[in-house]
């Protein structure tokens, strides 16, 4: 009789030609191929011959996992099927001990000279490449570097701190927003053109910044961030409503009016800035009540103290 695995590899491909890595596409992707730099989004379990639970499982986990290539995998052979993978594919691989855990295996749960099989699904990935380049010049050398590449790697690490965001990582979005800002100031612009493109990057990520930490209940700066964006833009609705949002959080319900009455003119049919709104007029409305409440008590209080 076949053994299970001898059963799969017979309806997988041979990769690299020398059977150490067998594959079988279940599911196909799209797009370019998974980039060797890449940081890639997976989930994947892993199993013995024999086995019917995972020695090695990113299924119970709430968010995907996020990999950098060439760092973060530590398998070998999960590495090469990785970059032969593309967006969305899922796929099932067989590794020979090689490209796997070798003749020691990992005890106690690999054992010794095992073949291992996976299934892998790639949910997403970014191309990390020129990041990594760039944060390896020094800051003379980045400074001479094409102001397009510079744009390029602001908005990967912009793309980064929105899956981070996604995933209320908070703190992890901030960082990565924050060096997009740092990069953003520290780059020396001469032609109108290059500023306005630099500006337009810019304003991106500090109304990013300005939502993070307002999540992160820093209302104060999140209130600095939307009102840098407005000393570049002063129209600009989003930012707006962000100093809005963060006015009627710090209990300024005179500035919160006035901001969000300004983005609601911007943006008249826009459901968040009407919603807040009427969360202000609420807010406003009970903290009349409570005054009136504390007044009629003090006058009270002040009747009982005239009569004795």
């Amino acid at each position: 009789m076949q053994r299970p695995f001898e059963r799969l590899a017979a309806q997988m491909q041979d990769i690299l030609g020398d059977g150490g890595i067998l594959k079988r596409v279940i599911q196909p992707g799209e797009g370019p191929l998974v980039p060797r730099d890449a940081s890639v989004s997976v989930n994947l379990s892993g199993y013995l011959e024999y086995s019917d639970d995972p020695f090695e499982t990113t299924n119970k986990l709430k968010h995907p996992r996020m990999m950098k290539l060439g760092r973060d995998v530590t398998l070998w052979g999960l590495e090469v099927g990785l970059l032969t993978m593309k967006k969305g594919e899922l796929a099932h691989f067989l590794f020979k001990p090689k490209y796997a855990y070798g003749d020691m295996g990992c005890p106690p749960l690999i054992p010794s000279s095992a073949t291992v099989f996976y299934e892998v699904h790639v949910i997403d990935f970014l191309d990390s490449a020129k990041v990594d380049e760039f944060f390896a010049l020094s800051p003379e050398e980045q400074n001479d570097v094409p102001l397009a590449t510079v744009l390029d790697v602001v908005n990967t690490q912009r793309f980064f701190g929105n899956r981070c965001f996604r995933q209320s990582r908070y703190e992890d979005a901030k960082d990565r927003y924050k060096q997009g800002v740092m990069l953003l100031e520290n780059r020396e612009v001469l032609r109108e053109e290059e500023k306005s493109s630099v500006e337009a990057a810019l304003v991106a990520v500090l109304l990013n910044l300005s939502l993070t930490y307002f999540r992160l209940e820093r209302p104060t700066t999140s209130l600095k961030y939307g009102q840098r964006v407005l000393e570049m833009d002063p129209n600009n609705a989003k930012a707006l409503y962000r100093c809005g949002q963060a006015y009627l959080e710090l209990g300024d319900h005179e500035k919160a009016a006035d901001f969000l009455t300004k983005a609601q003119i911007k943006m008249p049919f826009n459901k968040d800035i009407n919603n807040l709104l009427l969360k202000l007029q609420e807010s406003y409305s009970e903290c009349l009540e409570k005054e009136k409440e504390m007044c009629s008590k003090m006058f009270a209080n002040l009747k009982m103290s005239s009569r004795h």
